[in-house]
């Protein structure tokens, strides 16, 4: 699948290439102005060409005017050495757009978007908006498209633009289709109702009907969009807007849903009656797509009255029509339903003949498509022809401009595996790279480990030696009993980097105990643990948490005159652990003062050990494990204890 990509991509880099040197330059038939100096004129002659450009890019038959405008143009701002305005920017993107070269069409409606936002241009930075919103649900990217038709409606909502928000929200409609989300098409399609009547835009507001009626319509392979009742209502209202406003245009298409609403409830002369009403006004307007497509229909229900005389009348109108606007589409379903029906009469030779023209404009049809990457519900294939679509493909392999095309994919092929396979060596190399540095890690972790149960073991060791100069058997009993467990933990838990904060917490509340056993009546402790913290699934690093509740006690509570208290309290944050270790001692400062008289710079072991640690865990998970240290002072700023914080990364 990564190979396909890769190909795609690069042909599609060929093609940009290759369309790169046809940029646009001025025509000989770019209108001609005097030279002179840069002036508002000159500004208001660009704008006006802009304008004219604009209008004829959705005409066919006047298209190439675009062309001379946009030439006129650039002419003015060379000549008078004036910057391209964003307006006429825009009008490039949507030019290249149209043509194909999506690669300069993106280019132009980048600088669109800039010049547009950084001058306060509110209705081009809309439009460009809008064009991103095209040029996305051409290239597949619907959530990028969706995103952009909102950007166009936020901007023209702030700053009361007209014209923006209905066609930005029957856009949206098209993209929720594509995408198979009918709550989303529907909802559009009443926004954009919503929004033409607030702009008072009857044409609008009735082709907002009349799309949204067409969803409830339905096809006869799903009965998921159906509702009849529905349908009927929405597109009436659309053909009575489309009637106060004479759009033949709008009126035609109505009538044909209604027709095709009618014919899938098998209700045939209502069907009949709303087609060629439509004809009618197809006809009077010359919209040869709209007749073609009522004839078409006419022809298949009377196929299905068993009435063939006539169905063959009506799809050879049909025919003609759709052929005076070479509609693809109109041409390969009715031939489609002139083979069917031909079928069922047991005319094989006529089947065939309609079939063979089936085929010719069904497979011309679906290549636009693809090109142009649209995606269309209808394309359902019937089984029986399955296996001449399997012959037809066999004959097309059999053309030489296929076989060259075929021979030049073999080597694009071939490149983009061999890119693959280096690509994939590079990664498999950085990968053991980084297992090596990984287990490194864990190795200088494991002997750091080793130097600190030592002395911890030493410091614990030193309180049963106490208990047994103080000749307290059944103290020393009980001291040496919890040691060995607390051992046992200890132990346990040094033969992993992290363990579950049930492990880690049984271990320090152990090593609690044998303190305040050993300093009777010199302080109190308590743990306290977030509910939602699991004990089993949330890890911390081993022995993290014991060394900084050592210096509270050592440093802060032995020393203080009366009681002290130190308080253990872990919270789960969004991306981490908090443990705050909290005592009422004499503080940092007067700590230090105490160890520089007593031991002159000695630094604590255990300290300088879980800084390294930190430091490891950090490298080993990729994770920033934070100490903050706080100095407590009471109401009259005295030393009243130290609180440290622990950020733990949440380690699985």
């Amino acid at each position: 699948m990564k190979v396909c990509k890769l190909i795609i991509i690069f042909l599609i880099f060929i093609q940009e290439a290759a369309m790169a040197g046809e940029r646009l330059k001025p025509s000989p038939a770019a209108i001609k102005f005097k030279s002179s100096s840069a002036s508002s004129k000159d500004t208001a002659a660009i704008n006006t060409l802009v304008r004219k450009g604009a209008k004829y890019l959705s005409s066919k038959d006047s298209f190439d005017k675009v062309k001379i405008y946009i030439d006129s143009a650039v002419l003015i701002c060379e000549n008078k050495n004036i910057d391209l305005p964003s307006g006429l920017h825009l009008l490039l993107a949507r030019y290249y757009y149209i043509t194909g070269d999506l690669r300069s069409a993106s280019e132009e409606a980048a600088i669109a978007m800039e010049q547009s936002a950084d001058g306060g241009e509110a209705d081009i930075l809309a439009r460009t908006h809008q064009f991103w919103g095209d040029y996305y649900r051409r290239t597949g990217l619907y959530k990028e498209s969706l995103e952009s038709y909102g950007n166009a409606i936020s901007v023209s909502q702030k700053e009361g633009l007209r014209g923006i928000n209905p066609l930005s929200y029957y856009n949206q409609a098209d993209v929720y289709r594509r995408i198979g989300d009918l709550k989303g098409e529907r909802r559009s399609f009443q926004l954009m109702i919503d929004a033409a009547y607030e702009e008072d835009n009857s044409t609008l507001v009735g082709r907002g009907y009349e799309r949204l009626g067409y969803g409830y319509l339905g096809d006869t392979t799903t009965s998921e969009r159906r509702n009849f009742r529905m349908a009927d209502s929405l597109v009436r209202i659309g053909l009575s807007v489309s009637e106060k406003i004479n759009d033949s245009s709008l009126i035609a298409s109505s009538l044909t849903h209604l027709g095709w609403n009618f014919y899938l409830e098998k209700m045939y002369d209502s069907s009949i009656y709303y087609y060629e009403k439509s004809i009618k006004y197809s006809a009077h307007a010359n919209l040869y797509a709209t007749s073609a497509n009522s004839l078409g229909n006419l022809g298949t229900i009377y196929s299905d009255l068993r009435e063939p005389e006539k169905a063959i009348a009506y799809y050879k109108k049909g025919i003609d029509q759709a052929k005076k606007v070479d509609d693809i589409y109109e041409l390969w379903w009715i031939y489609r339903d002139m083979s069917n029906m031909y079928l069922q009469l047991k005319d094989t030779a006529n089947a065939f003949r309609n079939y063979i023209q089936f085929k010719k404009y069904s497979d011309i049809y679906f290549q636009k498509a693809s090109s142009e990457g649209l995606i269309d519900a209808r394309i359902r294939y019937e089984a029986d022809s399955h296996n001449k679509e399997v012959e037809l493909l066999s004959l097309r392999l059999k053309n030489n401009r296929l076989l060259n095309y075929g021979f030049a994919g073999l080597i694009l092929l071939t490149v983009a595996i061999g890119l693959l396979l280096l690509r994939g060596s590079k990664l498999k190399d950085k990968r053991r790279l980084s297992e090596m540095n990984r287990r490194i890690s864990e190795i200088t972790q494991a002997n750091l480990r080793q130097q600190m149960n030592p002395h911890f073991i030493f410091n614990t060791l030193n309180s049963i030696q106490y208990y047994m100069y103080q000749h307290d058997k059944l103290a020393t009993n009980n001291y040496l009993t919890k040691f060995s467990s607390l051992m046992r933990k200890v132990l346990d838990n040094s033969q992993h980097t992290s363990v579950p904060v049930g492990d880690e917490l049984g271990a320090l509340n152990l090593y609690l105990e044998l303190e305040s056993i050993r300093f009777k009546d010199k302080f109190e402790y308590k743990i306290t643990v977030d509910d939602e913290i699991d004990p089993l699934i949330h890890k911390v690093p081993t022995m993290l948490i014991q060394p900084y509740v050592e210096n509270s006690i050592s440093h802060g509570l032995i020393p203080k005159d009366g009681k002290g208290f130190v308080k253990i309290d872990l919270k789960l944050k969004d991306d981490h652990i908090l443990c705050v270790i909290e005592d009422n001692g004499i503080g940092r400062e007067a700590a230090k003062d105490r160890n520089l008289k007593r031991e002159g710079n000695h630094n604590s072991l255990g300290t300088q050990i879980t800084k390294s640690r930190l430091e490891l865990v950090n490298e080993l998970y990729g994770t920033s494990l934070l100490t903050f240290y706080t100095d407590l002072m009471d109401e009259n700023g005295e030393p009243a204890g130290t609180r440290v914080e622990i950020h733990i990364p949440l380690i699985s």
